[in-house]
């Protein structure tokens, strides 16, 4: 028996080196067997060195994009990434409130080269307005401490900044470990049932860009196919750690990961 499609809407950015943004999405989504539409927020003009420009879109066209899908393809899952504004915040989080489907919510708010891509002013936006919308949330330790006030800086940190997630509304929340020191990589998953630990050796390699995109877009796909939560986020965990893993070291800075293993694999 086949497992079903999974339609998952994604709202963020676009990343002209496609390594990161909806340009990760949709090829971590297919890959997964999902069928990926996207709604942009923005056009960043973006490589391995770096963000070198960033220009959101208009509300309208945001909004108009989604609906344009919702109306008519539908959706099992939303992933929402690169927001940018307060404005673009609330403007999303409508979307939501119609979508009628679970939301994976990754905080975005720094580029893996460090360029800004989350006003300072919308991260209280998103504490109020994304995490109780979200089905489940993938911060990393940066993302994490900005939102809740909590130091993350090794596991316990990562279990009381996800916890104080979860009291915030998200009914799940993928705490990822890759700015946690350590030799080993740990990402917590935390929801009202309990946790898991998904663990495995640090890769030492610049080629990391997109990971949290990819990872979030993972577990859509996963969720959008009917899967529990524990089990998306597991497979999707897989997927990119594989990713990592055979990054084809592109570029000279962040390289992209190989989000197409799975076809050269086979």
């Amino acid at each position: 028996m086949t497992a079903p499609l999974g339609r998952v809407l994604i709202i963020a950015g676009s990343d002209s080196g496609g390594g990161a943004g909806v340009q990760a999405d949709v090829k971590a989504v297919t890959m997964l067997g999902g069928h990926a539409a996207t709604a942009i927020t923005a056009i960043t003009v973006q490589n391995t060195l770096g963000v070198h420009g960033v220009h959101p879109l208009p509300l309208d066209l945001i909004t108009a994009q989604a609906r344009a899908v919702l109306d008519d393809i539908g959706t099992d899952a939303v992933k929402t990434g690169m927001l940018g504004s307060v404005e673009t915040v609330e403007a999303v989080a409508a979307i939501l409130d119609t979508a009628h489907a679970p939301a994976v919510v990754d905080p975005v708010m720094i580029a893996k080269g460090g360029h800004p891509l989350l006003e300072d002013r919308a991260v209280a936006a998103v504490r109020d307005l994304m995490i109780p919308r979200a089905a489940l949330l993938t911060p990393n330790a940066p993302e994490a401490e900005a939102l809740t006030g909590l130091a993350v800086i090794d596991l316990d940190g990562q279990r009381r900044a996800g916890e104080a997630l979860l009291k915030l509304g998200a009914r799940a929340v993928l705490m990822k470990g890759g700015h946690v020191p350590g030799d080993t990589v740990v990402d917590l998953l935390l929801t009202s049932s309990g946790e898991t630990l998904l663990e495995g050796p640090r890769v030492e390699t610049r080629s990391t860009h997109g990971t949290g995109c990819t990872l979030a877009s993972a577990c859509a796909a996963g969720i959008a196919q009917g899967k529990p939560v524990e089990v998306a986020v597991a497979e999707g965990w897989a997927y990119v750690a594989e990713a990592i893993r055979r990054a084809p070291g592109l570029g000279g800075g962040h390289g992209p990961l190989d989000h197409a293993w799975p076809v050269r694999r086979s």
